[in-house]
């Protein structure tokens, strides 16, 4: 079907060639009269909702439809509109700035109505007026730029219906985020920020605050879904959750109304963000009061939290405590002045002026039943106070700055210095791109320039509504918002200045759950947002030290949660140390050993000459007892710190010692089996088992252990070592073996001494009386043996430093048994029975052959 339009376009444009050639131009259509106007060598556009709302009429579609009517006078786009002449007239009347160039202006109503937005940006853009009478049809130039709209929902499909033209429109207040693509809108620029930046400071606010569960009413069009959807996407990277994102527009039925007040009612939030204009709030206003939906903190964008008429529609304190961004407040000298001479209009557009003064002072210029008649000399003081209420002169310079952008983009491209050579106007697009390159200072000092998409640099006061003494609305500044600042420093706020919902002086909670504190970690709740989760303690060895952790860290190796679980601590160190108990125990039972067998072995050397210490081997007993001594003391080396030397000493003193102790005893067991072999005819047996001889044997019998020691060591000794597994919460440091093979052919080797010394003395065991000395030894090796084959057992099963203590234990016990088995009974008959120490005595024990 297009090939098919292209050709009826093709034929009708023929027709219309050759029907107007030689012929009057005519304009199709209805002509659109400026508001205000004043003609000059350059003229500007403008466009501001004169009205604030239109009459619907039925279309049949059968006769053409009435031109729009507009309704409800809107006495912002006045003031608007006079920010335009303002700037125009100082331009105009500037030797510095377009000197010899006078700039005009066409100011036109679009009643908020995109469709009549779209018809007057096109007479603008189109250039003809009806008063022309050039029979060749040559077009008047165009405006070289529109300023407005004020709303972003008519200034979209005016930018994009006039960018294929390059006629650049400069909105004041236009803030959808939309609005920055070039590609649909390619002649769009603004002095005011776009939302992309208002949503970014939103919800840097919301997280300033610690809210994290939160409802929004959006308004339902591209600039409440687009800024909403914004916020939306920087809110999630900040763990801020929505309960609810509710659109609304004014047109929106009974029914849907109802529904967003239900859902709101049924949330637990207790924060709002109002994406929405003015007009929406106005609506709903009296609907929240009908259904109590009070005391919720509302977050507002930039278009409605600086607006009185809000405010003083506000009667029910609905959005007492409000906070939200506006643009920064400034002044421009003579701006207040001018627009509030209301007479300044009057030679611009008389039928607006007439409308204007009759709506603000509440009067009539013809008089009609008991109306009042102007005589227009009212006075300011009689003039409705929203007409001289100068809140929005934020805005009003962002119009100023718009038209001084202009005028220094001509000043550029016309070249002027003194005065400007050519009152030409420059080509569309020429203009448009050097009016994106623009940066310019205000008389003011303020900096105008336009980024790549042809927004301004982002500056937001943070605006708190307050309650005055006399129950007014107050606008406060407590806080800033920069989007030239670092990231971590563009919002600033005065916390202790704001004044929150229901008047108080605390800052609202509005969280789904909540805050985790140290010692625990997030979990979130199954099938609910993020903000919603259930705070779990850390495991043991884990720690969490900040509020709202996703996760435990884990402690390094040597380190232990605390209690609380908030922080690491080292972990306790535990050893068989001589400050404890059990370690002075252990070690006073050792030094009892020692001293006793030095005793024994003092009390031997006394008597060393009597038949019972003759009798028994003096010198193998001397040697057992001084390697029992050594056995007592080598167990001090298993108590205290572990370190190098000791872990080595330990275990190698314990094993030589033994062996010692074992071959003197086994010396002592062949030399009892060796003499009663010698009693009998004809052996001489004890010539081969001399006193050289057990001394060699005892010799023999240690160097075995000494060199198995010695390899031990040299292939893998014991070391000190930190054991991690036993106890989570604690080090135990004690000595690894190193080479288990060496340790269990060190205790292998001293079990296999004593099996044999066992063996022996039990089979001397029932060898006359007077040497009964095996009796004790096959007691003592009994001893011996029992001790050190549960010593196996108790010695792996152990944890800690009870390993240490079983080892101990296991060597003291043998000890004692040795000393005891085999000492005791000759000390009994040398202190106490010295009487049966004689030769006499002992040889009398002999039985008869």
């Amino acid at each position: 079907m297009e090939p098919v339009f292209t050709l009826l376009h093709v034929i009708m444009a023929m027709i219309n060639s050759s029907s107007a050639n030689g012929t009057t131009c005519t304009l199709q259509g209805e002509f659109a009269y400026p508001q205000l106007s004043k003609d000059g060598d350059i003229m500007v556009g403008g466009i501001f909702s004169f009205h604030s709302s239109w009459e619907i009429t039925d279309s049949s579609y059968v006769v053409k439809p009435p031109t729009v009517k507009c309704t409800s006078l809107e006495v912002r786009a006045l003031q608007f509109s006079q920010s335009v002449m303002f700037a125009i007239e100082e331009i105009n009347n500037s030797s510095i700035l377009l000197p010899g160039v006078s700039l005009g202006y066409k100011i036109y109503d679009t009643c908020g109505s995109t469709a009549v937005g779209v018809r007057v940006a096109m007479a603008l853009v189109n250039g003809n007026d009806k008063s022309v009478s050039d029979d060749s049809c040559t077009k008047p130039t165009q405006v070289q730029a529109i300023i407005g709209e004020t709303f972003s929902s008519v200034s979209m499909p005016v930018a994009m219906s006039i960018g294929p033209f390059s006629i650049p429109l400069i909105s004041h207040g236009a803030t959808c985020e939309c609005l920055s693509d070039k590609r649909k809108y390619p002649s769009f620029l603004r002095t005011i920020p776009s939302d992309y930046h208002q949503s970014r400071a939103l919800a840097e606010m919301v997280r300033h605050f610690g809210w994290t569960w939160v409802g929004a009413i959006r308004r339902d069009d591209d600039y409440g879904n687009s800024g909403m959807a914004a916020f939306t996407e920087v809110a999630q990277q900040w763990d801020i959750c929505l309960e609810y994102s509710l659109p609304f527009f004014r047109t929106y039925s009974q029914g849907k109304i109802l529904r967003i007040i239900e859902q709101i009612k049924s949330a637990t939030s207790r924060v709002i963000v109002g994406f929405v204009d003015p007009s929406d709030l106005e609506i709903l206003l009296q609907v929240f009061f009908e259904h109590n939906i009070t005391g919720y903190q509302w977050v507002g964008t930039e278009a409605w939290i600086l607006n009185p008429v809000l405010a003083t529609m506000d009667k029910h304190n609905i959005l007492q405590g409000a906070i939200g961004l506006a643009v920064l407040k400034t002044e421009v000298t003579g701006l207040k002045e001018f627009i509030q001479d209301l007479n300044q209009v009057k030679s611009a557009g008389s039928a607006i002026f007439t409308k204007y003064w009759e709506a603000l002072y509440h009067c009539k210029y013809i008089v009609q039943n008991d109306s009042r008649l102007c005589t227009g000399q009212e006075k300011l003081s009689e003039m409705d106070n929203t007409f001289t209420d100068m809140s929005l002169m934020p805005y009003f310079n962002n119009v100023y700055k718009g038209v001084y952008a202009i005028a220094h983009t001509l000043h550029d491209l016309l070249g002027c210095k003194e005065t400007c050579p050519t009152k030409k106007q420059p080509d569309a697009l020429t203009f448009l791109e050097q009016l994106k390159m623009l940066h310019f200072k205000t008389k003011e000092g303020e900096e105008v320039y336009f980024d790549k998409n042809g927004d301004p640099a982002a500056r937001y006061e943070v605006i708190n509504w307050q309650t005055s003494t006399d129950h007014q609305h107050d606008f406060v500044t407590v806080g800033l918002y920069d989007s030239t600042f670092p990231v971590n420093s563009r919002l600033t706020i005065n916390v202790s200045s704001v004044v929150w919902a229901q008047n108080t002086n605390k800052v609202p909670i509005s969280v789904c759950s909540e805050n985790c504190l140290p010692g625990t970690r997030k979990a979130v709740q199954k099938g609910r947002p993020v903000c919603c989760f259930d705070c779990i303690p850390c495991a043991d060895g884990e720690i969490s030290n900040i509020t709202d952790s996703i996760k435990c860290d884990q402690c390094y190796q040597d380190y232990w949660s605390n209690p609380q679980r908030d922080k690491c601590i080292q972990k306790e160190i535990e050893y068989l140390s001589y400050d404890e108990t059990m370690g002075i125990l252990l070690t006073v039972l050792s030094i009892i050993g020692a001293i006793v067998t030095l005793v024994i072995l003092v009390i031997f050397f006394k008597y060393k000459n009597t038949p019972i210490v003759k009798a028994h081997n003096s010198e193998l007993s001397f040697l057992l007892l001084f390697s029992l001594t050594l056995c007592f003391l080598c167990s001090l080396t298993f108590i205290g710190r572990p370190s190098e030397w000791s872990c080595m000493l330990r275990h190698t003193a314990f094993g030589i010692t033994f062996v010692l102790c074992i071959s003197c005893v086994l010396g002592k067991t062949i030399v009892v089996l060796m003499a009663f072999r010698a009693t009998l005819p004809g052996s001489n047996v004890m010539k081969w088992f001399g006193p050289s001889q057990q001394r060699l044997s005892v010799l023999a019998f240690t160097l075995i252990q000494v060199i198995i020691c010695l390899l031990w060591l040299v292939i893998s000794p014991p070391f000190p070592f930190k054991n991690l597994k036993v106890y989570k919460e604690k080090i135990i440091l004690e000595c690894h073996l190193g080479s288990s093979i060496g340790f269990w052919a060190v205790l292998g080797y001293i079990g296999l001494l004593a099996l044999q010394c066992f063996v022996l003395a039990f089979l001397a065991r029932k060898l006359p009386d007077k040497f009964n000395e095996a009796k004790f030894i096959t007691f003592s090796m009994l001893i011996f043996c029992a001790v050190w084959i549960t010593f196996i057992p108790a010695y792996v099963s152990s944890p800690g430093k009870f390993t240490v203590a079983v080892e101990i234990f296991a060597i003291l016990a043998s000890s004692f048994g040795l000393l005891f088995c085999i000492f005791l009974p000759k000390c009994y008959i040398i202190i106490l029975k010295p009487e049966k120490n004689t030769k006499k005595q002992l040889m009398g024990k002999v039985p008869n052959k």
